[in-house]
């Protein structure tokens, strides 16, 4: 039974009730309107609430029910291929029902209560089940198969009864000797991460299609990774390449207080993409959360919870998930404003005390588990930075990179330059290329290690060298050093450069990488051999098969032209004078 207060005070999005009993994170309806709110501080006989909605006009002495329950969302089939918004209201369903503005205080439910789902059923009568006991499944999407479990906070026992047939998420398709009501969905507490048997450590690598990501910098599969950088450097579209691209089941993308013209576009184009590895669209294994920097700031802040547990709950069914966060400083700064309505000591920049231990705990999450049904599955976080002026000594980008694995520093002046991806090669790293190597090797190739090793000492000697060239010129340097600029320039304009507006260079796979960057490397022992045969040095620079090589990344045949190119280098090559 809701027991009804009433409100005592207004402070923004900042609600402080009385007269009503509450909990930690209980949810509350406020107001006339009912507008949603959660308890997130106690004190004494009152509660304070941060209210998911805009309460201009809220004043006190309106009422506000308790519904006893904290903020959890809508778990089963039906979640591929929607759009919602920080707490799990489908926007599809809003906008039928009221156009393109969203009313106050109006609820939705998260899945289509209408919507039948043919269900089959893999245990039967008198069969003992535990929690993360699959009990059957649902074809979601053509390519995904959702499998349905006995929840996480159920009791164990025996079934009492199940059938298979159509059903909806609330029908009841069976039950357990307790009286459990067993159904295709349950609801789930967003700030509670899922329980699993145990976390595995990450040595399989989550492929991208993307050239610097996958041979320099890698993310494993249940890793997490920050993409820290200023306005316009591409931190959306290279997150967006992630969601296209990388070879994850399914794509939980959470657009966290990024501008309205950037979400729109994201929300216009997922439906028209094509998945590559199935041909079928790419929504069928995407859900995507939209909270605008326009929406209220409490939604924001919940709607990284809402996210990463619907990843758990993919996670569960034996799925690799990729979620994007863009981005983490919104969410961030959500958690300033509220702090300060709160009137709590702020730390630096204003930024609340507990800010690194909430970066921790939202990262924490990913990880590559064995779920209770044995099987394995992982969710990949990555997390998009907006430090104010790129500035990342600021405190959400440190906060973050003492918690994640790999960083991707995007650099501002390289998109000035127009290179794209603008991840700064010598400010950037993984910590997983060791459990990686293995592998790399079994995989791609033996010697894949080396070579990523050797082009990353190449570019840090052309990093060394530039500052001498600014000085007096590269046609002063020393051969060895003219031709270390060289392939350096190579490195960068032909590999690490890639247009994700080009059909065929937005992706790129292993097998094609290895080979571009073997032929540039083979360029780089090829010309320091000639140089030891006293070539010269103009000679080696001016192979016109160097530039072949340049044109090969944006060629659908690349597999058939590779080939006659380097045939082409070592001839060229055996033509001036010997090595």
């Amino acid at each position: 039974m809701e027991v009804k207060g009433k409100i005592y005070r207004v402070a923004g999005p900042v609600v402080t009730i009385a007269g009503i009993d509450t909990k930690m994170y209980d949810v509350v309806k406020v107001g006339h309107e009912g507008l949603m709110g959660e308890v997130i501080k106690i004190v004494g006989d009152k509660s304070v609430v941060q209210v998911y909605e805009e309460t201009s006009g809220l004043k006190p002495g309106e009422p506000v029910e308790n519904t006893g329950l904290p903020l959890s969302v809508e778990l089963g089939p039906g979640l591929l291929e929607s759009i919602y918004d920080g707490i799990q209201r489908p926007l599809g369903v809003l906008k039928e029902e009221m156009g393109n503005f969203i009313h106050r205080g109006v609820t939705a439910d998260g899945l289509d209560h209408s919507k039948k789902w043919d269900f089959k059923a893999c245990v039967s009568p008198g069969d003992s089940i535990k929690p993360g006991d699959m009990i059957g499944s649902v074809q979601e999407t053509e390519n995904i198969l959702h499998k349905i479990f006995l929840p996480p906070n159920a009791n164990e026992g025996k079934i009492k009864e199940i059938k298979s047939g159509s059903f909806t998420v609330v029908d009841i398709i069976g039950k357990m000797e307790d009286g459990t009501e067993l159904k295709l969905s349950h609801k789930w507490p967003v700030r509670n991460p899922r329980p699993v048997k145990f976390k595995m450590a990450p040595k399989t690598p989550l492929v991208t299609g993307q050239r610097i990501l996958d041979t320099m910098f890698p993310i494993a599969k249940g890793g997490t990774a920050a993409i820290p950088g200023p306005f316009g450097s591409g931190k959306t579209v290279t997150q967006q390449q992630l969601a296209k691209w990388s070879d994850a089941n399914i794509v939980v993308y959470i657009g966290c207080g990024e501008r309205g013209n950037e979400m729109a576009e994201v929300l216009n184009e997922f439906p028209e993409l094509e998945d590559p590895q199935t041909g079928r669209p790419l929504m069928e294994r995407t859900v995507l959360i939209a909270n605008t920097s326009n929406m209220p700031v409490a939604a924001r802040e919940a709607s990284i919870y809402t996210g990463i547990t619907i990843a758990e709950y993919y996670r569960d069914m034996g799925y690799d998930v990729a979620l994007m966060a863009d981005s983490t400083s919104r969410w961030a700064e959500a958690m300033r404003e509220i702090s300060s309505r709160l009137e709590e000591m702020p730390g630096e920049e204003g930024y609340p005390a507990y800010l690194s231990s909430r970066l921790a705990e939202f990262y924490e999450r990913a990880g590559i588990v064995e779920t209770f049904n044995d099987d394995v599955g992982s969710i990949t976080v990555i997390g998009a930075v907006s430090p104010a002026g790129g500035d990342i000594s600021e405190p959400v980008s440190q906060g973050t990179l003492r918690i994640v694995k790999v960083f991707w520093a995007l650099d501002s002046s390289l998109s000035q330059k127009r290179h794209f991806p603008a991840i700064n090669w010598l400010n950037s790293y993984s910590l997983y290329m060791d459990s990686l190597s293995p592998w790399y090797e079994e995989n791609i190739a033996p010697d894949w290690n080396d070579l990523r090793g050797k082009s990353m000492e190449i570019l840090q000697a052309e990093s060394e060298l530039l500052e001498i060239v600014q000085l007096v010129g590269s046609d002063a340097l020393p051969d060895d050093q003219q031709v270390t600029l060289e392939v350096a320039r190579m490195l960068r304009e032909i590999y690490l450069q890639q247009n994700s507006f080009h059909p065929v260079d937005t992706y790129c796979s292993f097998d094609k990488q290895y080979k571009l960057l073997k032929g540039i490397l083979r360029y780089n022992e090829l010309a320091e051999a000639a140089l030891e045969s006293n070539v010269e040095v103009s000679d080696i620079l001016h192979v016109s098969s160097k530039d072949e090589l340049a044109k090969l990344k944006y060629e659908e045949n690349f597999d058939s032209m590779i080939g006659p190119v380097m045939d082409q280098m070592e001839k060229e090559f055996s033509t001036l004078g010997g090595y």
